[in-house]
């Protein structure tokens, strides 16, 4: 059975940094130990495998053919510790996680999930950035970020949490004061939310005669996020057009009405959570979160219909 010796590794590795750069300075150099400390571990190396490695002379380093074959050994080996070192420390779920999301999801779906995830995972710590500005997780350091709506091909790995339907919506006392539109061209006369980053569309999309055509009222404000456009569109100064996972509950309660639901195509956001891809495995605390999210997240497909009663509900997967 083989001698139980703790410093193995090291010999090995010192004796890997003095072949690659080609003396004991250099190597003691960068492994910070004194020349004499490497001649020391090179001379017990030899002794305790009974074989000389290099042959030394003043101005030169060669390998002997003992040396080269456990050089080239040497090599796979410390390489396989170091793999197996990174796979074990990504299979413990601990350290910092940084999260970025819209704010509309964030407060509906992530910020109630939190304190069951860390009650899960106590040795995770964890940041939650709460904005609708899309953010560079590289340059941001995040490790996951939820995105809502298109994604923009990238080096980001992306897992689907659902999808939501668009709605055209206004407050009962906007539509009292300033009517409903029937037609996409009535919106003219109309006032709406905007959005003061750019978005994929120009216009909200209706279907006419099975063509899609885009039509917007002019923004009497504009905003950053989506709850901010919920609250002036519940605050009666224009329309919005916000995904019904966001006003679901305002539609219900009748604190916003749909407009031009007839006309509706349909059309839907996807909701993502994207991090980023790495060469190795993805650290415990990065995949635990996004398969705690998928679990735990349910943004079915619901569509609207009209009760009986004239009151809208949502109804489908919700």
């Amino acid at each position: 059975m083989a001698r139980f010796d703790t410093n193995r590794s090291a010999e090995m590795e010192v004796f890997v940094r003095v072949v690659d750069l080609g003396g004991f300075t250099q190597a003691a150099r960068k492994l910070r130990l004194t020349p004499s400390g490497v001649s020391k571990l090179m001379s017990r190396l030899e002794a305790r495998l009974g074989a000389r490695l290099v042959n030394r002379t003043t101005r030169k380093l060669t390998l002997t053919e003992e040396g080269r074959a456990f050089y080239e050994r040497a090599v796979r080996i410390l390489a396989e510790m170091e793999e197996a070192e990174r796979e074990a420390a990504s299979c413990v779920t601990r350290g910092h996680l940084t999260v970025n999301s819209n704010i509309p999801f964030g407060m509906l779906h992530v910020v109630p999930l939190i304190p069951r995830f860390l009650e899960r995972h106590p040795d995770v710590t964890l940041d939650l950035v709460l904005t609708d500005t899309l953010i560079d997780l590289m340059q941001e350091r995040a490790d996951v970020a939820i995105r809502v709506g298109p994604l923009r091909a990238s080096r980001l790995v992306a897992r689907k949490l659902g999808s939501s339907r668009m709605v055209v919506v206004g407050a009962p006392d906007y539509l009292a004061r300033c009517g409903t539109p029937k037609a996409p061209a009535d919106l003219a006369d109309h006032r709406g939310i905007g959005w003061t980053f750019p978005r994929s569309i120009r216009g909200w999309p209706f279907r006419r005669a099975e063509k899609i055509e885009e039509a917007l009222p002019p923004p009497v404000a504009r905003v950053s996020d989506g709850e901010a456009a919920r609250q002036l569109t519940l605050g009666g100064i224009g329309l919005g057009r916000l995904a019904l996972f966001h006003i679901g509950p305002d539609i219900e309660a009748g604190r916003l009405v749909p407009v031009l639901q007839n006309l509706n195509p349909g059309d839907r956001e996807d909701i993502h959570a994207v991090y980023v891809g790495h060469a190795g495995p993805l650290p415990a605390r990065v995949r635990a979160f996004i398969d705690f999210l998928a679990q735990h997240i349910r943004v079915g497909d619901p569509s609207l219909q009209r009760g009986a009663d004239g009151r809208w509900k949502v109804v489908g997967d919700k």
